[in-house]
Formats: structure tokens, sequence, C-alpha cells
């Protein structure tokens, strides 16, 4: 099996694995008891929140450890806007993922105030848009630093500029690992991190919190994370992102010429061999890693077919969020960047990852042309 969704999950490193093991077998102490076993996890998950924290250019105390995006994304919009009571209104990208949709449609229906910020056909903001937005201290704004449908890279810096009073949120987890991110450097207020894109094991994320703001836990229980994250911490996920965190950042220069490589040569292959082709994914100012394509002949095009046959041939992809991959709806990042319904649903999204070879990506081309090429003579 050829696996091109590295946009949902990627393996696990070995050496990932080898730094879990220990906190599996013999070092299973829960790091808010006093006893030495309990100490031990303490120190490894502080000594992986340093390391991390220093990898995105942030203050250890200013990061805390989630489940991953989602929690990380939830609790920044409802903190906010409920136990913190920092945010009156919520700007967002109609290119979000759905951990920031549907909380925001929640909150929408708890009668605070939502805007939906567009998008160009590129799929990056409009900022002329933002630009006539009136803004306030009160203001969340939260957009994603990368898509994870098409890779395009947002303006964050922009926005912050533009938006100097107010809270500035992205979801970075499509971006760490592969191009820089830097919490000094954005601007942001909050960002959200995942470990299972960048080779770690799911189920572990974080969240950065901007010293000096009053972030109040959106999760009761125990004090853990500074009384930001109730819940006993697993040194295992932990220590494992951080080894993979560690390894992305500093193999990025070569990851990155790897999977340029890798989803350059799949544009040109499918360029040259598909007639009518669209690429959804910009040229410049997108992730090394991600080709997502449609077809404006799409009305004649089975969505779920392409995939389905595409798996049959050995190659795994998506038509857009691995989450939602199983609902058959259009993808509603292309829907906002201009297409039909009927291409948004007959989408391919390709993600490669560091492994990915020269060998799978032509395979995985000549695969969806016979696919396409098919389709369209039945």
């Amino acid at each position: 099996m050829i696996y091109l969704d590295n946009s949902a999950t990627t393996r696990i490193d070995e050496s990932v694995v080898e730094a879990m093991l220990p906190w599996l077998r013999d070092n299973y102490g829960n790091a808010s008891s006093i006893y030495q076993l309990g100490r031990q996890a303490r120190v490894a998950i502080e000594y992986a929140r340093e390391e991390i924290a220093a990898l995105i250019g942030a203050h250890p105390a200013e990061l805390i450890f989630t489940s991953g995006g989602t929690e990380s994304n939830n609790t920044v919009l409802k903190s906010c806007s409920q136990e913190s009571n920092l945010c009156n209104e919520v700007l967002y990208s109609a290119i979000e993922h759905h951990a920031i949709l549907h909380p925001v449609a929640e909150l929408s229906h708890q009668h605070l105030k939502t805007t939906a910020l567009s998008v160009k056909s590129d799929g990056i903001l409009n900022i002329e848009q933002f630009e006539t937005l009136t803004m306030t201290n009160r203001t969340l704004v939260s957009v994603m630093h990368a898509n994870n449908e098409t890779g395009a890279i947002q303006p964050i810096e922009k926005l912050r500029a533009l938006a100097s009073d107010s809270l500035i949120h992205t979801d970075a987890v499509q971006s760490f690992g592969k191009i820089p991110v830097n919490m000094h450097a954005l601007g942001v207020d909050f960002a959200s991190f995942s470990a299972h894109k960048i080779h770690g094991p799911k189920g572990i994320g974080a969240l950065f919190i901007r010293k000096g703001i009053d972030f109040k836990s959106h999760q009761q229980g125990g004090g853990q994370e500074r009384n930001r994250r109730a819940g006993t911490e697993s040194p295992a996920l932990i220590v494992g992102f951080q080894v993979a965190a560690r390894q992305a950042v500093n193999e990025m220069a070569k990851r990155t010429e790897i999977m340029k490589s890798a989803i350059n040569l799949l544009r040109e292959l499918l360029i040259t061999a598909i007639d009518t082709i669209r690429v959804n994914t910009p040229l410049e100012q997108s992730l090394p890693n991600i080709l997502n394509v449609s077809f404006p002949d799409a009305e004649s095009l089975d969505g779920e077919s392409i995939l389905q046959s595409l798996d049959i041939q050995g190659v795994a992809a998506s038509n857009g969020s691995a989450c939602v991959s199983g609902s058959l709806q259009p993808s509603h990042v292309l829907s906002a960047m201009g297409c039909s319904i009927a291409e948004a649903k007959a989408a391919v999204r390709f993600s490669v990852s560091k492994d990915t070879t020269e060998r799978e990506i032509r395979q995985a081309a000549s695969s969806l042309f016979e696919i396409i090429s098919a389709l369209r003579n039945h």
C-alpha cells in the first residue's frame, strides 16, 4: 500500500517508540505524585515542555499539553468566550478544520457573534476583507497557519499587524515540523499543535498560551498543567511528542527537500497526463507535502469511485480532512475557494512524508490517470 495521506497521520518513527517504551514499562508513575516514580515522570514532562517550547520560540510556562489539535482548538474558543471571558466575538476563516468550525457553530447558537472570513481562489485569506472589519480587544481571530486540505499558508503576521489589539489564535497542527513556526515571529496569543502529523504518537498535542493572558481552564478536575488543563498527564506520549518534534525541526531542511521534490514530481506528472486537471494547492505559498487536485468536469465523475479505485490499486489518498472523509460531503475548503459542489466532492488530496519514494509517486500518478480516463470513457 502506498500511503499518500500523510496530512492525516504519519508512521511513528522507531526512535520515538524507543523513547516512549521506558515510560510504559518501568517508569509508570503519576507525575502528580510525590514519590520517586512520580517525580521521575514530572522531570521528564517538564524537560519535554522546555524543549518543545524552545522549538516554537516560547517560554515553557506558555505551553500546556493536551490530547491533540482538536482539544487545543476547542479549549481556546470555549475558554476565551466562556470561562475566561476574554472575547465577545470570533472571526474565523471559512477554510478552518472542523475542530474550529463546529465549536464556532456551537458558540454562535449560544449568541456569541461569529464572522467567517473569506479566502481567494488560491485558498489564501482575503486580506482586503479583513482590513474592512472593526475589531476590538475583545475580538478573537482564529486562522490556521496552513490548510490541511490544500497546504495553503496563511498570512498570520499580517493579521497580527492589522489586528494589533485583538487576540489571535492559529491552528499550527499542519505546519509545525514542516515550515518554521515561531510564536514570537507570528505574534499569536494562542497556537494548537499535534504530534501525530510529525511521526509522533496519536493522542498528544499542545496549546501555546501567551504569558500574561488570564486564561482559565475549560476542563475542570485536578490542578495539572498550571490549572489550565485538568487530567493525568501521560509521560510516554509527551516524551514521544518531544522526540518527534525535535527530529522534525532538526531535519526540517532535509525533509522539506524530499517532500517538495515528491510533490513537484506528482504535480508535473498529473498536469502532463490528465487533461483539464485543476491544481488547488498554491505553487509558492504552500506546505511542501500537500497537493490537492480536482476536475472541472466533475459532474461526470464520482468522487467516491476515484478514492475507492485508488485504494484498490494500492494508493491511500483522501478528498479532504480525514476527520470527515467518510461523510461524502463536498470539501468546505474547496467550496470556499469557489469550486462547484461536484468538483469539491471529486477532489483528491495527496500528502507525502519524508519516507515517500519516487516510485510511489509515479505509481500514484499512473493510477489516478487510469482511473480518471476510465471514468471519463464510461
